[in-house]
């Protein structure tokens, strides 16, 4: 077959059992029927990520009974289970998926015998993979390098420039010893993070930018983007301030584009975390463990509009980060759910915050400097149109029109699976006293332009009780935050 050398990330190799599909838990089964007693934690080892004929050999020493016999009796009673009972672990078709359409070529590689892998393979579709590797066809089996070492053979690549896929420190080591990077994602047991391994606890969005990352012989840096609506500067809640700074320190975050700050949240914040900081206005601000080395400010700029600063991310490399926020009447999704408006009605009524938005991006060009990406976050008070499939939203697609990307959507491509909903976490009702049920919706968002996402997603901590009874809540803001990590190219 021929190399894919042009490619940063050449080929990703997959296990099949407890990886791909939730078979660790029928092999489990399978193990204890053969066995005739309930397996524990001790046992796990001699079990899980096992090729059949181990397993039925550590039954043999245990029990006297004939290996082979065993064997047997581990095949069928696995065999059975996998007809009916195969379920793709969360994330696993949406990332295969989304490696086919980056043209990256995959592999099975599973210590399962031939049978039952072609059985897993049928139910998931055998078209996705290139190749697949099974106990049948080499001679050691995981945890040898064996398997890994031929999937690489058969699709022409080098082990180094590729990711394996596994959810058992048997599989782990099996991928390692190949020299592969590993990600692992594990099942039954937990798996230590290690150099040249991640550990994730599913497959759900994770992105073959993340895995190209992973195998870049000079690691990106990665830099965590959070955007955060702090609701009247967190005033509504008792100790905003600490839960404030308790949030942002959880989320990991390295820069934090800030609305509805209350004037001093930025300087403040930033102060304790012993950040810098920018402050635009009385609504707008920016805190970063980066240098800021330009404001870009509108001296002008009022409780709704935009601010941008440059920050200083390493030596040699910079990026533009700009925080927005726009205007929140008429608000669409009421006049959708309660009015019954027709889109064309919706995106007319758009035109203050489209007005707004055009500005920030007139602004943002003015001041952009080739090869510095630009991020803009912010609470743009409308839904996105990569979010409702009959109204073309025009405040995100103007965005978009400028080269803006969405990054929660790029890891999260669909927004029936993945609704992404910021607004709002303490309002499952209209505050109106009607009882009406508030629309819940995303309007809150990290746009970039420039820069790889490895991950996003919204952040609330705990469970805020609803409104009016929030004073005590961990969650100081009526919106959820929303994190992106970005990969930045070293400079």
């Amino acid at each position: 077959m021929t190399p894919h050398a042009q490619l940063p990330l050449q080929a990703v190799l997959f296990d099949m059992d407890g990886t791909l599909v939730d078979t660790e838990r029928l092999w489990w089964e399978a193990v204890e029927q053969v066995a005739g007693r309930t397996l524990t934690d001790a046992d796990q080892p001699e079990v899980l990520g096992r090729p059949v004929e181990h397993t039925a050999d550590w039954l043999a020493r245990a029990t006297g009974a004939p290996a082979a016999d065993l064997a047997g009796a581990l095949h069928r009673e696995f065999a059975a289970r996998v007809r009916t009972g195969i379920v793709p672990r969360p994330g696993a078709l949406d990332l295969l998926d989304a490696l086919a359409r980056d043209g990256v070529p995959t592999a099975l590689v599973t210590a399962s015998p031939r049978a039952v892998a072609d059985t897993v393979l049928d139910a998931l579709g055998a078209s996705r993979f290139a190749v697949s590797v099974t106990a049948d066809d080499t001679g050691p089996t995981k945890p040898a390098p064996d398997p890994y070492l031929a999937a690489c053979r058969a699709l022409g690549v080098d082990p180094a420039a590729c990711v394996a896929v596994e959810d058992t420190q048997t599989g782990v080591s099996s991928a390692e010893a190949a020299g592969c990077a590993v990600l692992a994602v594990p099942s039954l047991a937990p798996i230590d993070a290690a150099p040249g391994r991640t550990v994730r606890e599913s497959l759900v969005g994770v992105t073959p930018a993340a895995l190209r990352a992973m195998v870049t012989h000079e690691s990106p840096y990665e830099l965590r983007v959070l955007t955060w609506n702090l609701w009247l500067g967190g005033s509504k809640v008792d100790d905003h301030r600490t839960k404030q700074l308790k949030a942002i320190t959880e989320t990991g975050a390295d820069v934090v584009g800030l609305q509805e700050t209350g004037g001093t949240a930025a300087e403040e914040l930033a102060e304790a975390l012993g950040w810098h900081h920018h402050r635009a206005g009385e609504n707008l601000g920016v805190i970063s463990r980066h240098p800021i080395t330009a404001r870009f400010d509108d001296p002008d700029v009022g409780f709704y509009g935009a601010a941008g600063v440059r920050i200083a991310v390493s030596e040699g490399r910079e990026i533009d980060l700009w925080t927005c926020h726009l205007d929140c009447t008429p608000y669409g999704p009421y006049e959708s759910a309660y009015d019954g408006l027709p889109a064309a009605d919706l995106i007319a009524h758009e035109d203050v915050r489209l007005a707004q938005m055009r500005d920030a991006l007139g602004r943002i060009a003015e001041v952009a400097a080739d090869a510095v990406p630009v991020v803009l976050v912010g609470d743009f008070n409308s839904p996105s149109h990569l979010d409702w499939p009959d109204v073309e939203w025009p405040v995100t697609k103007a965005a978009a029109d400028a080269g803006l990307r969405d990054s929660y959507r790029e890891v999260h491509p669909d927004p029936a699976a993945d609704p992404g909903h910021t607004w709002s976490p303490i309002h499952p009702v209209n505050e109106d006293g009607s009882g009406r049920a508030e629309p819940q919706d995303r309007i809150d968002y990290v746009l970039h332009r420039g820069l790889t996402v490895l991950d996003s997603r919204t952040f609330v901590v705990g469970t805020p009780s609803p409104w009016p009874d929030v004073a005590a809540n961990c969650w100081p803001s009526d919106h959820a935050a929303v994190l992106t990590v970005f990969a930045v190219p070293r400079g």
